[in-house]
């Protein structure tokens, strides 16, 4: 039962450090899917 814990644990730290490390390249990304969706769905006159 404790293994299960330290487990639960260590993976919770694991997944919140990698989106920490993940924060910075969120602008660039959602710049993407902006330009991705504007080429895929262009306006409607």
């Amino acid at each position: 039962m404790a293994v299960s814990w330290i487990a639960r644990v260590l993976c919770v730290g694991v997944i919140g450090a990698l989106l920490w490390f993940a924060t910075p390249m969120m602008p660039g990304f959602a710049a993407f899917v902006g330009e991705t969706l504007r080429i895929v769905a262009p306006a409607s006159p």
